[in-house]
């Protein structure tokens, strides 16, 4: 495990998950994305029209137990396009690396204080 880490390069460990996120921009609007990889100073976002490497833009992170959600500001820092097979046919993904700037509360502090806090079962 510390080869693959040193060989890695990565300061943060990162999260192994997919989930459905809103990413919103001034200038290019809301479009749904696939987070993946995602780690304390960014996260890759999977969707299928990647917005402009320097694009300042807001992840929505949809909260399934309740109603409010995280939000995080974050500057388009990558874009990456990967191709693979699924069986015998080739297949792709694309999609935008992010870095984290600021988390931003969703304006309701109660909300935040007991929908984001409380424990949950994470799979």
């Amino acid at each position: 495990m510390a080869a693959n880490r040193s060989a890695d390069k990565r300061l943060d460990v990162r999260l192994d998950k997919a989930f459905p996120v809103v990413v919103a921009s001034e200038l290019f609007g809301e479009a749904l994305g696939v987070a993946r990889n995602i780690s304390t100073g960014g996260m890759f976002i999977e969707m299928p029209d990647p917005l402009p490497i320097g694009s300042c833009v807001t992840v929505h992170f949809r909260m399934p137990d309740c109603d409010g959600d995280i939000s995080a500001r974050a500057e388009v820092k990558h874009h990456y396009c990967f191709n693979y097979a699924v069986g015998a046919d080739p297949a792709s993904s694309r999609g935008v690396g992010v870095r984290f700037v600021e988390f931003v509360e969703d304006g309701t502090a109660e909300r935040f204080a007991n929908g984001f806090t409380r424990p949950r079962v994470l799979h």
